[in-house]
């Protein structure tokens, strides 16, 4: 009895974690990731125009297999599905910038109309705390101009130093540089995703290739690469449709209540989609406040905030897990950690990228034995 204690006791007492740790590999392995993280946001301007239009040339693979399934070459196909795609935005976004301008100038009213609400609200005799910062930073100059003219000698002119005028061809020269930047990025994605959907198994087929020379080998990677380019791209479709519904929803349903600028609120809502938690909920404030400004009843804001969070609800709870049913997923705190290190390295391009990356380095991680805790920590 007095030996099974004691081997109960030493079973208890023996730690859990048996393995050696290698200090030297592991801050190898952290030197890698910091210089990885460097170089990312070194290389944004070849990295971020190649990230998306591969996330993009996935989206839209279903869409030229399809004409590839009528015997249509698949550059000819690629080229019919992006230029019909660039045609659709440019017809879209005439309108869009009507209610884009218009939106724009109501920005002032609606200042003025919040500004009027806030005068108007009983404070209870107090200054509010907007109203003392504003007093003390008044104080603070006073003060300081009383003390530069008691330290001034009567003799003696005081130097003001004066900061330069506003120079407006340096301004459009920054914001032309800016613009042209984009444009040229905008330009290298197009042709990236044009020749990514022509190309087609191109480099699956190299990849499998170089996987040999056994065919068991080849035949491993070749599973792999499917199940790999299967999984990715229904991801990304079932995000398109999904952004797709949830912007049409939107613009029907604020066309329907009589909110304005409602085309403009879909595309906005449908873009937000892709960005899970964050998008959705920025999107609710910014319909919110739209609608108080706009109808000035509790009633009303209610009304459009709850159509918002239907729709987004319908799309990430009923249709996008239904359609992803058989792909891997992440859990809420790997898809939180990837919007806060994409959107930091990449901005608000990050935060749309994030997600799919995040799918990409999951479904990898879990067909490579050594990488699998990985995809364990971002799985579900």
């Amino acid at each position: 009895m007095e030996d099974e204690d004691r081997n109960v006791q030493s079973d208890q007492a023996e730690p859990v974690w048996k393995s050696p740790v290698k200090v030297r590999d592991a801050a190898l392995v952290v030197l890698a990731t910091i210089a990885t993280v460097f170089f990312i946001d070194w290389a944004e301007a070849i990295l971020l125009p190649l990230v998306v239009a591969v996330l993009v040339s996935y989206a839209l693979d279903p869409l030229v297999s399809a004409f590839g399934r009528l015997r249509i070459p698949r550059a000819i196909g690629a080229g019919i599905v992006i230029l019909s795609l660039i045609a659709l935005a440019a017809a879209a976004s005439i309108p869009l910038q009507r209610e884009a301008m218009a939106m724009l100038d109501k920005i002032p009213l609606a200042a003025k109309q919040i500004e009027r609400i806030r005068a108007q609200t009983p404070v209870g005799g107090e200054e509010d705390l907007l109203e003392k910062a504003e007093k003390a930073v008044k104080e603070i100059e006073s003060t300081a101009k009383k003390n530069d003219e008691e330290d001034s000698d009567p003799g003696v002119t005081p130097v003001r130093i004066v900061d330069d005028s506003f120079n407006l061809r340096n301004y459009l020269m920054r914001g032309s540089s800016a613009a042209l930047l984009l444009f040229s990025q905008l330009f290298s994605v197009v042709f990236l995703v044009f020749f990514m959907l022509s190309i087609g198994k191109l480099y699956r087929r190299k990849v499998i290739r170089l996987s040999g020379p056994s065919f068991q080998r080849m035949r491993n990677a070749a599973r792999l690469m499917n199940d790999f380019h299967h999984q990715v791209r229904q991801f990304l479709f079932v995000m398109l449709v999904g952004a797709l519904f949830v912007g049409i929803a939107t613009w029907l349903a604020f066309l329907a209540i009589g909110v304005e600028e409602a085309g403009l609120w879909g595309v906005a809502a449908g873009i937000a989609s892709g960005i899970p938690y964050l998008g959705p909920f920025l999107v609710f404030i910014g319909v919110c406040l739209a609608a108080f400004l706009q109808f000035g009843t509790v009633d009303m804001v209610l009304v459009v905030g709850l159509v918002s969070l239907v729709i987004t609800s319908i799309q990430g709870y009923l249709m996008t897990p239904w359609m992803t049913s058989h792909v891997s997923s992440l859990n809420t705190v790997s898809i939180f950690i990837g919007l806060l290190f994409w959107g930091w390295i990449w901005g608000p391009i990050g935060l749309i990228v994030a997600t799919p990356i995040l799918m990409i380095v999951k479904s990898l991680c879990d067909h490579v034995v050594d990488l699998r805790p990985v995809g364990e920590l971002l799985g579900k």
